[in-house]
This record gives C-alpha cells, structure tokens and sequence, in this order.
C-alpha cells in the first residue's frame, strides 16, 4: 500500500502493540486504510488508530476495521486476558507518524519528543516546515530562540512522538476537510442513484 518511503509509517510499538500491529497491518491495508498507531490503554483498551489514504475515517469506516481484525485477534490472541478493542480516527491533533505527514501538515504548530536528547534537550514545539532529506524540519518561535524564528532540522529516526497542537487554523482547516469529504460523499450517493 505504501507507494514510496515518505508513506511507510515508522513503527514505534513494543511489546503488545508490536505483536498486534504484525498481525493487523496487512488486513488494515488490505481494507484500503493506513494503520497510524497501536497503544495499550489503561483500562485493557487496545486502541488502533486507522485512516483513509485522504486522512478521513467515518464510524461506518471503523465499525468496518473492526469487525474484520476482531476474529483475527481472537485467533492469534496477543492480548493475554479479556481487552476492549477500540478503533478510531487519528483525530484533529492527530499524531505524525510518516514523513509524509510532516509534508502534509506543514504551516501547524507540531510537538516532539526524541528518544534521546539532542543537544541536551528532546522536547521540541514550533511551527513544522516540513521533511527533507531524513529529517523533520521546525521553526522555533522567538521565545526558545533569541531573535526571529529558527529552522531546526530534527532526525526523523530519533523521533519517539510528535503530534499535531490544537489551534484555530487546525480546527479550521479539519472543518474544511470535513466539509469537503462529505460533499464528495453526497456527490458519489447522488451518481449512484442515478
């Protein structure tokens, strides 16, 4: 499904969320989705983050990924003990887990925590530029750096999370996503009619 390097998610689960994500990303793709994160929950959730190839995912979309990796999991049975299965959408401050999602999301404010500290520090937060060449670019606002904004470049392999700040263009900018996806929606419904 991944058609270039800038598409293939980096895989940052261990453990038990490793184990699952071997079993289920191939039936995730399968069905036409991106797998974007495996977690374990407090409360014994397993949750699996899912999106379309254009970032949207509906209930329809979930209930779907769900009744098809359910019989899987009981099967191979990663999970030692009862869990909840819970499949959703990487919501709007989704987290960035492919190159290619650090393209796409340039222009948004962006948190990131390395595995190991980068000149003393791995927390990071700014404005992402985007990704080039290995590494994930980000402006620094005036108050971490002296003077106007600096352009870092981070290594992509030290990343251990990053996702997206909620702020007013996001949540503008999802609304407008939204807005979109259920106008083509309706236009296909419409097609189909007739």
């Amino acid at each position: 499904m991944a058609n270039s390097l800038k598409d293939q998610r980096i895989r940052r689960e261990s453990g038990i969320a490793l184990r699952v994500c071997d079993i289920i990303e191939p039936i995730v793709e399968s069905l036409g989705f991106r797998l974007v994160r495996i977690r374990m929950m407090s409360g014994n959730i397993l949750q699996v983050m899912v999106e379309r190839l254009d970032g949207t995912l509906t209930i329809e979309d979930c209930e779907t990924v769900s009744r098809t990796i359910s019989p899987v999991l009981d099967v191979e049975d990663p999970v030692a003990g009862a869990y909840s299965l819970e499949v959703s959408s990487p919501g709007i401050d989704r987290p960035l887990v492919r190159p290619a999602d650090f393209e796409d999301w340039s222009g948004h404010e962006v948190k990131i925590e390395l595995a190991r500290p980068l000149a003393g520090r791995k927390r990071y937060r700014g404005r992402l530029e985007g990704y080039v060449d290995d590494e994930v670019r980000l402006f620094l606002p005036p108050a971490e750096s002296p003077g106007e904004e600096l352009l870092i470049g981070l290594p992509f392999s030290e990343i251990a999370s990053a996702k997206l700040i909620m702020t007013d263009a996001l949540l503008a900018l999802a609304q407008d996503r939204s807005k979109n996806s259920r106008l083509a929606k309706n236009g296909e419904d419409h097609h189909k009619g007739t």
